[in-house]
Order: structure tokens, then sequence, then C-alpha cells
């Protein structure tokens, strides 16, 4: 179990990660039980650690009231097996107040989900990451994406400035920038790939020295997950075209038939398979039957 920044830095480069969606009941009220089943199933697979209210936990439609919840009760499943990351966000001084609280319930970590809505410049994120950094004593990853763009120097003053800061996590798909924040940190940071579907990206992250990256069909087929993730690593190059072939690139093209679906779709896997977490919240918008019917088909195509 990590417990300094660089302990974590060293565990999350060592294997697989995931983010388990969050569990709601009917009403669409956290369902406590359900997302402490669902931890202990996934611990059973030997995930590097886990994003608990990450992206794909829903984390943009949690409430102040239920954030602490969620990463105690995360953290009080998976303790001494599985390191548990909180994702913070929103405005400086809320995503302060929720790093403290995740720090608190005895997160092992932080990820800096982008800030709400505005473009900022490089120096206002050096500002918010860093005020981030100095309230909590666990180790930070920054999430690079949509309207959090850090530029290779910024990245560098923040290692510089905040000792806590052990990673940095992709979810632009600039291969230039990636390039350049990888070529100017060099092993200063952890680097995990991000973007939707990381499969889909995981040979050529691999190729640019990012070793590992977060699964998200994890949350429903771990041992497919984690077969991908050691032929990768393993250099099995057929069995990595085989899935990519066969269920990924099928998949994604359920994904993008409607906005949003990149978490909607995760919740029908996992329901589909049994370990059904609820529906989606608003905005968000659950699959149609028709969807349910051909995802269904593809997960059974793996057996």
């Amino acid at each position: 179990m990590a417990s300094t920044p660089q302990e974590l830095k060293q565990q999350v480069g060592a294997g697989l990660l995931s983010f388990p969606v969050t569990d709601f009941s009917p009403d669409l009220s956290f369902d406590r039980k359900g997302y402490e089943a669902r931890l202990e199933w996934l611990n059973g697979y030997g995930a590097a650690a886990l994003f608990a209210a990450g992206g794909t936990g829903e984390f943009f439609s949690l409430t102040p009231g239920e954030y602490p919840s969620i990463i105690e009760t995360a953290v009080s499943v998976c303790r001494g097996r599985t390191p548990i990351i909180a994702g913070v966000g929103y405005g400086t001084r809320l995503a302060v107040e929720m790093a403290v609280v995740a720090e608190k319930a005895g997160a092992d970590g932080l990820l800096v989900l982008p800030q709400y809505l505005i473009t900022a410049e490089q120096e206002g994120l050096f500002r918010h990451v860093k005020a981030i950094c100095d309230a909590v004593k666990i180790g930070v990853i920054v999430y690079n994406r949509d309207n959090c763009l850090f530029a290779a120097e910024t990245v560098a003053r923040l290692a510089d400035a905040c000792p806590n800061l052990v990673g940095y996590k992709d979810g632009a798909g600039d291969i230039e920038r990636m390039v350049r924040v990888r070529r100017r940190l060099g092993d200063r940071l952890v680097y995990v790939g991000g973007l939707p579907t990381a499969e889909i990206y995981a040979e050529a992250y691999d190729a640019m020295g990012v070793t590992t990256y977060s699964s998200a069909v994890f949350n429903f087929i771990p041992e497919t997950a984690v077969a991908f993730y050691a032929a990768l690593r393993g250099g099995d190059g057929a069995t990595v075209g085989r899935l990519l072939t066969e269920f990924f690139l099928p998949y994604i093209a359920i994904r993008d038939e409607a906005k949003g679906y990149a978490v909607s779709i995760v919740k029908a896997g996992a329901r589909f398979v049994g370990h059904g977490a609820g529906p989606v919240r608003p905005p968000l918008l659950d699959l149609n039957d028709d969807q349910m019917t051909r995802l269904g088909a593809l997960i059974k195509s793996l057996g």
C-alpha cells in the first residue's frame, strides 16, 4: 500500500489502473452498499490503483455532501490492498477543500480534474495546482484534458515547486505535447494514458514511455482488461490486435452514438455482467434497448 507520494508514484506505474463507476439507487441517491460490493469485486483483479469519484465515477454529478462518503467507502474497502486516488476539481477553493477531505478520509493520492468551465492561462493553472498540492501531503496527479492543458514548462515548474506532484495523466491526445512533457520531465513523474477507451491508444502511448493507463472496461470485463494490458506490456501484438478488432473498435462505435456515452456505456456493461450500478445521473443518458442488445452481444463474444 502506498503511503508516501513517491511510493504512490511507483505503485501507479506498476500496473493497470481503473476508475470504478459510482453506484446510484433508482432514485439517483448514492448506493453505498452497491459501491462497497463493486469495489470488493474489482479488488480481486489486481489493479495497481483505483480512482474514486473520477470522471467515469460521475464526479461532475456528485454533491459536496456525497463526496466524503464515496471516498471513505472506497478507502475502507480497499485499505491495505489497492491504493485509492480521489478526484478533485472545480475552482481552486473547492478543489482544495475536497483535497483536504480526501486526505482526511485516507486517500493515497489525488487526481486533479479540469477546473469548471473556464480556460485559464498557464500561470493560473500553475497557481491552481500548486494550491492543491500545498494543501496536502499525499501524492498528486494532474489530468491534462479539455480546458486544462499544461505546457511542458508549467509541469516542470510544478514539479520543482511541489514535491508531492508525482504524475501526469493525458486525456488530450496531443502527441507533440505529450512528447514535450515526457522529454522535459523524464522519470520525475509517472505518466498515465487517460483518453476515453484508453486501450485504443495504448500501443502508441507505450512507445512514448507511458507504461500504464486507466481502463474503463475494467468495470465490467476485468479479465479482458487485464489480459489486454499483459499482452501490451509483454509484446504480444497478436492478442492486442485481435482484441482491438473484435471488441474495442466495435465497442467505441456504440460509445460514439451519443454524447456522454463514454460513461453510460460502462454502466451498461456492468449491468449486463450482473454488477449493475444503477442509472447515470442527468444530464447523461443511459443506453437504449437496441444499444444494450448490441453491447451484450459484444461482451458475450469474449466468452
